[in-house]
């Protein structure tokens, strides 16, 4: 449940775009010298992902801050103001572009280095941990002490029900420069969006970068420099297959795969249900590892 020790924090990107992040902190103004930054996955807001909460008053209890990272697609829709041009904007997950992963994290790392953090985790659940590899893969971000990937998503299993006519639907609308008019059907049975949304899921490869089959493209992942953790529930079926192998598989492909930490979770899946509190409590354990070094 929601508590006193919750601070709403508008995050501006680079576009104008502003990010609703909460931050979990004791106290409103900053005392501890760490944070964990965790970036959403797609509707992985607080009502689908109760477990932020655990996480958040279970880091704060030993000393450690907590930034629930809301990025554009956390629902299907969120009203803003953009903060370059002064006007409304509807963001969601109806409209969110892949590219925008750089700017996002960008703007919550920006934010917690000014708020004086000599100590940050980059974390992110589901399409949130796909996202933080693809920008770590990208920027050896020296703010950015440690990654923490909870149960990255296998994008290609995800979309393994998209028909052939639905893709060629998706290829035509955007070749005919209706890209940002909306599908006439929901893309994976479930996400109404916008053609150049789904282009982005289906085609671009931007965010596919986790794989059931060792010979996957891993090519982000093989640039990572940046030592962290990962964890993932053992009854996932976001992975396609066997959840500890696939995370173990990931972790191979990483030139830092030795010196990272590896959790599984028994019986639970995509979102811990039932284990809210043992994930909090290994994140923290792990987290605290790190402070000890």
């Amino acid at each position: 449940m929601p508590n006193n020790n919750m601070y709403r924090c508008n995050v501006p990107t680079k576009r104008g775009v502003v990010l609703n992040g909460v931050l979990f902190r004791p106290q409103k103004e900053r005392s501890a010298d760490t944070v964990m930054i965790a970036v959403t996955g797609i509707h992985g807001n607080f009502y689908s992902n109760p477990f932020y909460y655990n996480i958040g008053d279970t880091l704060n209890a030993s000393g450690i801050d907590f930034l629930y990272a809301q990025t554009n697609d956390a629902f299907d829709h969120i009203r803003t103001v953009n903060v370059n041009t002064g006007r409304e904007e509807r963001i969601g997950s109806w409209n969110e572009r892949f590219s925008y992963t750089d700017e996002d994290i960008d703007a919550y790392l920006t934010f917690a280095e000014g708020e004086g953090y000599q100590h940050i985790i980059l974390a992110g659940h589901s399409l949130g941990a796909n996202k933080v590899i693809y920008y770590l893969s990208r920027h050896h971000d020296e703010r950015v002490e440690h990654f923490f990937l909870l149960s990255p998503a296998n994008l290609t299993h995800m979309m393994s029900h998209v028909t052939d006519r639905e893709k060629q639907i998706i290829k035509t609308q955007v070749e005919r420069g209706n890209g940002d008019k909306m599908l006439p059907f929901p893309f994976m049975g479930w996400v109404e969006c916008i053609a150049n949304t789904a282009y982005d899921w289906q085609f671009s490869g931007l965010l596919n970068n986790v794989h059931t089959s060792k010979n996957g493209n891993f090519s982000q992942a093989g640039k990572i420099t940046h030592t962290g953790g990962m964890l993932v529930g053992t009854y996932d079926n976001f992975t396609d297959g066997d959840p500890a192998e696939f995370l173990r598989n990931l972790n191979a492909h990483m030139p830092t795969a030795e010196q990272n930490k590896l959790v599984f979770i028994e019986n639970t899946g995509h979102t811990y249900q039932r284990k809210h509190q043992e994930v909090a409590d290994v994140i923290l354990q792990q987290l605290e590892e790190w402070r000890c070094e």
